[in-house]
């Protein structure tokens, strides 16, 4: 809906910086997905992949609705990658993917359709992935802090899958989650359940448990699709040699229902600011319309953000109970009471704190906030 897709721009946008930050360049690629080049990787039986969408053209093509994209980045790269000059590589999207999850459920946070941000890297050597594997580590951190969820996420080593025998998951902690996790609070890192008892080198009795949503992973791919494929590079000797890659990958709209399970009460949603769907929501009570009405255009005009209730059918404790449920991060009232003193009520969501501020320092006070608040969640 409107407001949810503010929120997810926001949180893409984040993401988005932070991985242009990093080198990556953004692309689109389609979602439906030639059974040829998945069946050259094993992964297009469903005794491998469970969650396929599967059907066939009217040509009597099989095809598949992508559930991720490694096959089909690997093909697409054959064209641009000839060369050790060519490399390396860091192309990511925003697209959606489509699994036939036994498990759908809990809303937002898994679904059958949903976005994904999928990075991709291709790589000369191993050496060359495995340094780009530790700026991604940190770009996720970036990501997570920027979007209000630093201080409840952990980096968790995990199981690779199908994909290698280890992998790095970003899990934030939440009664709402389904994934157990161990956490060693004096390294700030954890352990997902399902490899605790075969990694040796922590006591399993001497971590934290606790229950978490996994917000993002990322894997080491060594040459595997690059085999099955054909991704091969020209080095300076002459030599042919596969592609190192890796994939990593976040669900902004999981992320996006992880913030609201982290951060809600019992009156609705309390968002970041960082990723809010407005900065502020104005309330007009009683004779305050007008008023209202230049503050909005004067707010505005400052590049700050606001969803303007202006409603005259329902009554103040509907707009204050609407207000609390979408969670902007401030509340302001203009009524017959404020107006008296030039004044408005400011509330802010999280604390509940109430201010009275005169309206004419009232762009300045939260535009000093906002500049605020960015700064201290800026990377």
């Amino acid at each position: 809906m409107p407001l949810g897709w503010r929120v997810m721009e926001n949180i893409m946008q984040i993401i988005r910086e932070e991985m242009n930050a990093i080198g990556g360049q953004e692309l689109l690629l389609t979602s439906l997905q030639d059974s040829e080049i998945w069946k050259k990787s094993g992964r297009w039986s469903d005794e491998v992949v469970d969650v396929w969408f599967k059907t066939r053209l009217k040509s009597e093509q099989e095809i598949g609705l992508a559930n991720t994209h490694e096959e089909a980045l690997t093909e697409l790269m054959k064209n641009h990658v000839h060369s050790y000059r060519d490399l390396p590589v860091f192309a990511y999207q925003f697209q959606t993917k489509f699994r036939n999850e036994l498990r759908a459920k809990s809303g937002i946070l898994r679904t059958r359709e949903f976005i994904m941000k999928d990075l991709y890297s291709f790589c000369r050597t191993q050496e060359e992935h495995d340094e780009f594997y530790e700026k991604i580590k940190q770009a996720y951190l970036t990501i997570f802090k920027r979007v209000g969820l630093g201080d409840v996420t952990y980096l968790t080593f995990a199981s690779g899958g199908s994909f290698s025998k280890y992998s790095h998951e970003f899990q934030t902690l939440c009664d709402a989650g389904e994934d157990i996790i161990y956490i060693d609070e004096k390294q700030g890192i954890a352990i997902n359940e399902e490899i605790i008892d075969g990694e040796g080198t922590y006591d399993k009795s001497k971590l934290k448990k606790a229950k978490a949503i996994e917000v993002g992973n990322i894997f080491t791919l060594g040459t595997r699709f690059s085999d099955a494929l054909g991704l091969l590079y020209q080095s300076k000797n002459g030599e042919k040699i596969p592609v190192a890659m890796g994939s990593y990958g976040i669900g902004p709209a999981r992320t996006m229902g992880t913030i609201v399970e982290v951060y809600a009460d019992e009156k609705g949603i309390v968002w970041p600011l960082a990723v809010a769907p407005f900065h502020v929501h104005l309330i007009a009570l009683s004779e305050g319309a007008n008023k209202a009405e230049t503050l909005y255009a004067q707010l505005q005009n400052q590049g700050i953000e606001v969803l303007y209730d202006d409603r005259q059918e329902v009554s103040a404790g509907e707009k204050f109970a609407d207000a609390d449920l979408i969670g902007i991060p401030w509340r302001l009232v203009v009524s017959d009471k404020t107006l008296a003193t030039e004044s408005c009520e400011v509330k802010s969501r999280r604390s509940g704190k109430i201010e009275i501020l005169k309206m004419n320092e009232l762009p300045t006070y939260l535009r000093a906030r906002l500049d605020s608040a960015r700064q201290a969640s800026s990377p």
